[in-house]
């Protein structure tokens, strides 16, 4: 579960806390709706430090994939993966985010139930992400190394 943000006062990107007149309305072009959705990843990269890791270790996997030449497909999934992991972690805030404000400063133990389930739900696609990762990248690196010895 995500230590980040107290409830008292989270750590908001600028353009995140700007009021957004009848936010409950569709947004009016696929522009605006790329714009709000810009917002929630700025607003979890700002805020997440966890999701900040996963985007370095994700980035660090594809340049390795790369460096070892693996197979279009073999990028691909692992992309996929990678994808995976960070909209759970994008998720895993915006459920957070909605827990805190529903249950204000008090505890309640459905609200810890969800928010150790959204944080669960991240953790297993990390684990894949990880066995992903190691099933492909792992062999064609360490022919490399037992080449370069």
């Amino acid at each position: 579960m995500s230590q980040e943000i107290s409830t008292s006062q989270p750590n908001r990107p600028e353009i995140a806390s700007r009021k957004r007149e009848f936010s409950w309305r569709v947004a009016a072009n696929l522009l605006i709706s790329f714009k709000y959705a810009w917002n929630g990843i700025s607003y979890t990269f700002v805020t997440q430090r966890n999701f900040r890791i996963h985007l370095l270790i994700g980035a660090l996997a594809i340049s390795l994939g790369i460096l070892l030449h693996l197979q279009p497909i073999e990028l691909a999934v692992i992309s996929i993966t990678i994808g995976l992991v960070l909209a759970l972690e994008v998720l895993n805030t915006a459920i957070e985010s909605v827990v805190d404000l529903t249950v204000k400063q008090t505890y309640h133990e459905l609200a810890k139930i969800a928010k150790d389930c959204a944080a669960g739900a991240v953790l297993v696609t990390a684990l894949a992400a990880v066995f992903v990762a190691g099933i492909l990248l792992l062999p064609p690196l360490l022919v490399l190394l037992r080449a370069a010895l």
